[in-house]
């Protein structure tokens, strides 16, 4: 887990960017995600739309308050979009640094509310 600290507005939402990838690790950030919006710790936001660049998107996610990139592995996907979109700071929260392994993490209330509760510390 690291932080790297955001420079965006104080006023806007907070926005979080997930993992949805294939991996088991990548459907934990997915489920935390959707926690953490429900929890109303942020908004789940569009990863997609930030790598293609779509204006709209773009122009929300720089009215952010706080950005958490939640990225299922090391190969980090969602911090390499937001940072290829021009989004150099933002929190950032890695599934497999809180001692899930991918390929061997258990899909589970237990490991979905453990990261939930990780992004959620880094959003507030």
């Amino acid at each position: 887990m690291s932080a790297e600290k955001s420079g965006v507005c104080s006023g806007g939402p907070k926005l979080i960017f997930a993992c949805s990838g294939a991996a088991d690790v990548g459907e934990i950030a997915d489920r935390a995600a959707r926690k953490m919006t429900k929890n109303s710790s942020g908004n789940m936001f569009c990863l997609a739309g930030i790598g293609g660049k779509v204006a709209g998107i773009i122009q929300k996610t720089q009215a952010a308050s706080k950005i958490l990139a939640l990225d299922g592995c090391e190969l980090d996907c969602v911090k390499n979009c937001l940072q290829q979109a021009g989004f150099q700071e933002f929190n950032h929260l890695r599934v497999t640094d809180l001692g899930m392994k991918k390929g061997q993490a258990a899909v589970n209330d237990e490991n979905v509310v453990k990261v939930a509760h990780h992004g959620t510390a880094l959003l507030a």
